[in-house]
């Protein structure tokens, strides 16, 4: 294996310093270290690097183009150093940290109000959620529990059913002034507002009814129901969306069902983890409080 070219921090932090300041001895000050020393560290990087990073022209500092190619690298590594120093901070050592993968909407509007008082029991346990379109993330290794829609098979996994779903148009109010919808093709004239993880969604929806819609596959097109919602929200057209996804704003009035037939999803929403974690406690105590929440 050939060897790893990897500078020191040292000298990527003078580096760094010294391409902020454009100067050596300013970059020396902040870093408390001699001018000499910064001088030194990236002198000796440049040698790594076969390349020049500054300009020394009149005593002033510039950087070269493959100086200030090499600084937005440099500043992507000492930025994550940072954020991964100060996150190790934040945990006694006692805590555990539990990564649980989610896709967008379904955090946003379920899983989150759901977790409230889970800190508060398992003060040990501290949750890392991170968005995640597939379930992917567990089968990585990069998560310890994922919750996905789907048909509840995952190979290597043990998938918990949550809850089914139905799904049902929503718009703004507004959007209605002066129309009546007498017929569900009519909504077919109003921008049909499209979900890329569920491209047939408005078909299924029409042909549900023995309803044919040649705009069934056109709008603009969301990557999640949450985009999607905010686009009815705000007037762009009527959204096919999860019904317990936008229950606030119907419950709100900010929201309408224009046509009130809904349409039970082929998928339902699950919990799943890795086979081998089920005797793992973050991950049993995540699993216990989430079936505790569907009791509720």
């Amino acid at each position: 294996m050939s060897k790893r070219l990897v500078p020191s921090m040292t000298a990527l932090q003078c580096f760094e310093a010294a391409a902020r300041h454009l100067s050596f001895t300013r970059a020396a000050e902040e870093l408390h270290l001699t001018q000499s020393a910064v001088s030194k560290q990236v002198a000796q990087l440049e040698d790594m690097l076969r390349h020049h990073l500054f300009l020394r022209i009149r005593r002033r500092l510039q950087l070269t183009p493959a100086g200030s190619l090499y600084l937005a690298e440099v500043n992507k590594i000492l930025t994550q150093v940072d954020m991964s120093s100060r996150y190790v901070l934040t945990y006694g050592e006692q805590t555990e940290i539990l990564k649980v993968a989610t896709q967008p909407s379904f955090g946003v509007r379920w899983l989150i109000p759901h977790l409230k008082g889970f800190g508060k029991r398992h003060n040990n346990i501290h949750l890392d959620i991170r968005n995640e379109m597939e379930p992917f993330a567990l089968l990585q290794g990069s998560a310890d529990v994922v919750f996905f829609y789907g048909q509840g098979t995952w190979p290597g996994a043990t998938c918990v059913e949550l809850f089914g779903e139905e799904v049902v148009p929503v718009c703004a109010p507004e959007l209605l002034a002066g129309r009546a919808l007498g017929a569900a093709e009519e909504l077919a004239e109003l921008v049909l507002l499209q979900s890329t993880s569920r491209p047939e969604a408005w078909h299924e929806w029409f042909l549900e009814q023995d309803l044919q819609s040649v705009s069934a596959y056109h709008g603009p097109r969301f990557d999640t129901f949450y985009m999607a919602l905010s686009a009815a929200q705000a007037g762009c057209g009527v959204a096919l969306v999860p019904r317990y996804l936008a229950a606030k704003e119907l419950a709100e009035g900010s929201l309408v069902v224009p046509w009130n037939h809904a349409m039970r999803s082929a998928g339902a929403h699950y919990l799943a983890y890795a086979e081998h974690a089920a005797e793992v406690p973050k991950v049993r105590a995540l699993v216990e409080w989430i079936r505790e929440q569907l009791l509720a």
